[in-house]
């Protein structure tokens, strides 16, 4: 005779394989998220995703190809329209999980379906709701990051919390290196949350609004680096932006001057003019901030090969402040 666990696991099992899922995603958090759903047994009815810009640095995995293994139909609309309202509906959605998806969906959207719609947020919310958590944790020096999975609701972020997870955020972190720490942590949400969802388990708590945070999306014009900042919010700028995103700069002998890698050499005291190459060390060129210093060892100037500081910016170190 079958034990009350084994019941209870066939019949969790028994609602994953049979809840229609219609699934928003992009990016690498989104693919980890489907392929925990696929691992399960989930049945993802379609997929919504964006077509890759080819003017941006594309690393993450695609869900479109993930889906196109698993012979998922997968559309790629440039706007949520009616047309993207009527197909939404007719596929009959049980569940929809929105990961990484750019474009908020309507409330016709999230009405469609039977059980709920959710959101895959890349932060630990009500903190970083909007646009570019990601970098703009590491901009504003976060030690913690995390994802948090809600309800749908109207407004951006603000549904009541199901689950979240949450990881360090190190001095050795740039942004590509927090999104890939990130993506597990989705996995494992999808796979411990959504058989908890479909039998009508999950978790509901409500955000506390007031210690809500917003941000908007980062401009490449955001990089500009001032060199009267102390030299920890520069690192943290530098390492927010760099490849694969537009590059923190500055400008030097006249021309536009991107600070790919560096690292804080000192956090305190005036040890220049801020921008002022005060010496050579250890590969790379120490620069005075407003407070402290930094040692850049990567940099590029606008339509040039990046390579290393001494390289790169040889012919300026004898100025007396030679960023700016």
């Amino acid at each position: 005779m079958a034990d009350s666990n084994s019941i209870e696991a066939a019949a969790f099992d028994a609602a994953v394989k049979r809840t229609r899922c219609v699934l928003f995603a992009y990016h690498d958090t989104g693919y980890a998220f489907m392929e925990a759903l696929l691992a399960l047994g989930a049945p993802i009815v379609a997929l919504f995703t964006h077509q890759d810009d080819p003017h941006e640095e594309v690393w993450w995995r695609s869900c479109a190809e993930l889906a196109a293994r698993n012979s998922i139909p997968v559309f790629t609309p440039e706007r949520v329209d009616t047309d993207v309202i009527a197909c939404v509906v007719s596929l009959r959605p049980e569940v929809i999980y929105s990961v990484y998806y750019r474009y908020l969906l309507p409330d016709a959207i999230l009405n469609s379906a039977t059980i709920g719609a959710f959101n895959l947020h890349g932060s630990l919310l009500p903190n970083y709701r909007g646009r570019a958590p990601v970098n703009w944790m590491i901009v504003n020096g976060e030690r913690e990051a995390g994802l948090t999975l809600h309800h749908m609701v109207a407004r951006a972020d603000a549904g009541d919390i199901v689950a979240q997870r949450s990881c360090s955020i190190d001095d050795s972190d740039t942004a590509l290196t927090l999104y890939r720490k990130l993506a597990p942590l989705g996995a494992e949400i999808s796979r411990e949350y959504h058989p908890l969802i479909v039998t009508g388990r999950a978790p509901r708590i409500a955000q506390d609004l007031r210690r809500a945070t917003y941000f908007g999306r980062r401009r490449p014009e955001d990089g500009r680096i001032d060199w009267r900042w102390p030299a920890r919010r520069i690192f943290n700028l530098v390492r927010a932006v760099t490849h694969p995103y537009p590059g923190s700069f500055c400008f030097a002998a006249g021309k536009k001057l991107f600070i790919w890698e560096a690292r804080i050499a000192r956090e305190n005291g005036v040890m220049g003019a801020p921008g002022e190459i005060i010496g050579d060390v250890d590969g790379g060129l120490e620069i005075a901030a407003g407070q402290g210093s930094l040692i850049v060892t990567l940099a590029q100037f606008e339509a040039d090969q990046e390579a290393g500081a001494r390289t790169v910016l040889g012919a300026v170190k004898a100025r007396p402040r030679a960023l700016l």
